[in-house]
């Protein structure tokens, strides 16, 4: 297999750190080597590679920017989305994977938890000794969070919740889900562990897409979690979402990996691929698709570095954030599908990657924030008016 180095057309690698190109490296080659050989057989029996998580704690993915007081390697932004760029190269349900415990348990539980429970989960969750998953969406909810049907009701010496939740990463095979939930009409996080009393997390199947990352519902009936168990800093509907802008984040970085891996195997493909009697790579119209990959692939790359560094200064904005998530997975699942016609006919088969990108990214495009959603975000930052009804 031909060594992966990736497209860096405007010498972005000058503007990166040492320990960031460290970083990235560690986690390029983690991916060669275990990844790219098992990911295939993974997506196509709809199974996720549970041996690898022991080495994703071991390298340090987990909590990345989180602390060194709690297990965490204590990177910066732009470290931590080059890693999920690298990741989502591999498969987007293995970002998937780490975002989810990184961004939206890790997060959540370190910025609005207590330092018992900052104490107690967050090592184990970095080393990868429990695996958390987030519950805010509904079967009945997804783009409109705040009109969730999921309660919490005070009770002595803790918290009755009732309610469901749906399309949870990780949900089946969590220890623990931080799960939002109404208390007297206030949005509030939970920590509910595995095995509590009427908690179950049934795995959803039947997906022709994220095939390798386990999808599961979330159901709550008279489940009872103790006085402890409540995130004492979440206070309403926005400690949710930004725990969201964090996913949103990892997600800008990690569909650019999609983006390098479709550019790969579309260009070798090219190059090698003879027809009329000569490689299809020198066909006007082939390179005009080559040219357009690499030059979305050029402008994500420099958006997601800028937001990075913009994210390190404390300066980023959530509308930034969307602006990134909007636009590189839009651009990320046009590249894949550009990708499968370059490959013809081949480009269906799982002995190219493009296929499996593509079908991830439907998902991807849509998690997190609708593309239609993110559009009406930037463009109430932009106008002053908000279309949302």
């Amino acid at each position: 297999m031909q060594k992966f180095t990736g497209l860096d057309y405007f010498n972005i690698e000058s503007l990166l750190s040492e320990d960031e190109k460290l970083v990235r490296n560690s986690v390029r080659a983690f991916v060669d080597d275990k990844i790219i050989p098992v990911i295939e057989k993974h997506y196509r029996e709809g199974t996720f590679p549970m041996e690898i998580v022991p080495q994703l704690g071991e390298l340090g993915l987990f909590g990345i920017t989180l602390p060194q007081e709690y297990g965490c390697a204590e990177m910066n932004n732009v470290a931590y989305g080059l890693v999920m760029q690298e990741l989502e190269r591999g498969d987007s349900g293995l970002r998937s994977f780490i975002s989810v415990q990184s961004s939206l348990v890790m997060y959540p539980i370190f910025t609005f938890g207590s330092n018992e429970q900052k104490k107690y989960w967050l090592p184990k969750l970095a080393s990868g000794e429990k695996i958390g998953c987030f519950g805010l969406t509904e079967p009945d909810y997804g783009s409109n969070p705040g009109g969730m049907v999921t309660r919490a009701e005070k009770i002595k010496d803790g918290y009755r919740i009732n309610g469901a939740k749906m399309w949870i990463t990780n949900g089946s095979i969590a220890d623990v889900a931080v799960v939002w939930a109404k208390l007297d009409d206030e949005v509030r996080g939970f920590l509910v562990e595995k095995g509590t009393n009427g908690f179950s997390a049934p795995e959803m199947k039947g997906k022709h897409s994220l095939r390798a990352s386990v999808t599961s519902e979330l159901i709550f009936q008279d489940v009872i979690v103790p006085e402890k168990n409540i995130l004492p800093g979440s206070k309403g509907l926005k400690s949710p979402l930004m725990c969201l802008n964090q996913a949103r984040y990892s997600i800008a970085w990690g569909v650019v990996g999609s983006m390098l891996s479709c550019f790969d195997t579309a260009l070798n493909y090219a190059n090698s691929r003879i027809q009329f009697g000569k490689p299809i790579s020198s066909f006007q119209l082939t390179q005009q698709k080559l040219v357009f990959i690499a030059t979305e692939i050029t402008k994500a790359q420099l958006l997601n570095l800028q937001l990075g560094r913009l994210k390190d200064k404390g300066e980023v904005k959530h509308t930034q954030i969307s602006m990134a998530k909007r636009n590189n997975c839009e651009m990320a699942l046009e590249i894949a599908r550009t990708a499968r016609e370059i490959l013809g006919a081949n480009g269906i088969l799982d002995e190219y990657p493009v296929m499996r990108h593509a079908a991830n990214l439907e998902s991807v495009k849509t998690y997190e924030g609708t593309h239609e959603m993110h559009t009406l975000i930037i463009g109430e930052d932009l106008t002053g008016i908000s279309a949302f009804e």
